[in-house]
């Protein structure tokens, strides 16, 4: 297939403003932009763009030890970098409180009700992690979007961002992290850099400074999963599991890279 074939490609990260995206279109620059919500990221591609996510997309209802299943999958694969791989629970779970946080302690509250939910839908019981609880609003945007828009479950995929990094980097994990006590790691971005620039990505664009509202691991993270937009719609990509499984309303549980 030659790149005019493909179709527009779109990585896409999570970040503080809502969402990272870097597109890839036939014959144009790459160009990243920052969206307040997921739908809106959406309405902003052509019909037929492909788009890699990092975040969890198909949610069981009822969860064994690790997770859902490509989770456990993965993980084993990540050496050090496994635990940036979080546990996501039942959808119960996810949807257990859904209302704005006013406060710090309602923001706990929330989390203290989603962890009890998590316990009598999982086994062993396992509650939620701080971590995967911050993304739970984000996971429930585009969830809401594939329930609603079934034809929309062939476009957009999962993966995750230090698996395509593994597969740039001939199958072996990154050595070092990106963040050290919640503080960028020049040296871990810069192994990053190197990979995605090795992968085609322009040096300039790699080096430029995140748009507002996102940060600089958001953008790496978005490129990479745009690099794997690319290996989907080139039929290269593999599936954790493969094929994927389907989650109650039929949307795809795998991690793709």
């Amino acid at each position: 297939m030659s790149l005019d074939a493909l179709p527009t490609l779109v990585g896409v990260d999570g970040c503080k403003a809502g969402w990272i995206a870097v597109t890839a279109r036939p014959a144009r620059a790459l160009d990243v932009r920052v969206f307040p919500s997921f739908e809106g990221l959406l309405s902003g591609m052509p019909d037929d763009a492909l788009l890699a996510v990092d975040m969890p997309i198909g949610l069981p209802d009822f969860t064994r030890r690790g997770g859902r299943g490509p989770e456990s999958l993965v993980r084993p694969l990540l050496g050090e970098r496994q635990s940036s791989v979080f546990s996501i629970p039942s959808r119960a779970a996810v949807y257990a409180d859904e209302a704005p946080f006013r406060s710090l302690d309602a923001w706990y509250d929330a989390h203290r009700r989603a962890s009890e939910t998590a316990r009598w839908t999982s086994d062993p019981p396992r509650g939620v992690s701080i971590q995967a609880f911050g993304i739970f609003s984000k996971i429930r945007e585009i969830d809401r979007l594939l329930r609603e828009r079934p034809e929309l479950r062939t476009r957009i995929h999962e993966s995750h961002p230090e698996m395509a990094f593994r597969c740039l980097n001939a199958g072996m994990p990154m050595s070092l992290p990106k963040k050290v006590k919640n503080r960028v790691n020049p040296a871990g971005m810069e192994e990053r850099k190197i990979l995605l620039a090795s992968s085609g990505v322009p040096r300039m664009f790699l080096d430029q400074s995140p748009p507002r509202g996102a940060a600089s691991d958001d953008f790496l993270d978005a490129t990479a999963m745009c690099l794997v937009a690319g290996r989907i719609a080139r039929g290269e990509a593999m599936s954790f599991p493969s094929p994927p499984g389907r989650d109650s309303y039929g949307i795809p549980i795998a991690i793709w890279c």
